[in-house]
């Protein structure tokens, strides 16, 4: 019986040297009905396993064999060039600016998430977080956030220090709903800072564009 419910169950891949970070990802998704078409040990083979199992979500680490540098993250580059509606969740246990960076810059609208190993603790949340992603959402683990915030940039720096909390929550891919509870303030109040952000970030209205993507992309590109 599953310890949480999904709108649907998932086809996932999934490319992790660890045997026990592997084997642990295998348990924790089939508890709640997804299912796991392949795993792989390196960066070798995304692509065609791509190709033959379809699946819903790309799980990856950062740094794969054979020398641990940023395979995963190459790897996952190649299948959004050639698969560019293929939802990606980094799980790695490394926090580098750089990745998050590279990982925005793949594309607007399509799932992108990067959370760290030692944080995925909460269970219902993490399976709430491949949701947002394969859904077209962003998820990034508030360390990452944190880490991000330490460097100063533009057009960031325009935002006000609680426009910032805000623009951080979102890239954690909370709603205004649940930004609203963690700042304790109205919704009301959280739809306002967002459309300051938005406007303050030269974005605005297009119903061709994901508004909120670009600003968090704008978050943590700059």
């Amino acid at each position: 019986m599953p310890i949480g419910s999904a709108p649907r169950a998932l086809r996932i891949l999934i490319a992790e040297d660890s045997v026990l970070v592997r084997e642990g990802l295998l348990r924790v998704l089939d508890r709640f009905g997804h299912q796991v078409v392949a795993t792989l040990p390196d960066a070798e083979g995304f692509i065609e396993a791509i190709a033959e199992h379809q699946p819903d979500l790309l799980i990856t680490d950062v740094r794969l064999p054979p020398s641990f540098g940023e395979e995963g993250l190459r790897a996952a580059a190649a299948v959004r060039r050639q698969y560019p509606a293929m939802p990606i969740l980094i799980v790695s246990q490394y926090i580098k600016r750089i990745y998050a960076s590279e990982l925005m810059a793949f594309g607007d609208g399509v799932g992108i998430g990067y959370l760290l190993k030692e944080r995925i603790g909460d269970l219902a949340a993490f399976a709430e977080a491949l949701q947002t992603v394969v859904d077209g959402g962003t998820v990034f683990d508030p360390e990452v956030v944190r880490e991000i915030l330490r460097h100063d940039r533009d057009p960031i720096r325009r935002l006000s220090a609680r426009e910032r909390e805000v623009l951080a929550l979102i890239a954690e891919g909370r709603s205004n709903a649940a930004t609203a509870r963690a700042l304790s303030v109205s919704e009301a109040a959280v739809g306002k800072h967002v459309g300051a952000i938005l406007a303050k970030l030269n974005l605005p209205p297009d119903e061709g564009s994901h508004r909120r993507v670009l600003a968090v992309r704008a978050y943590l590109n700059g």
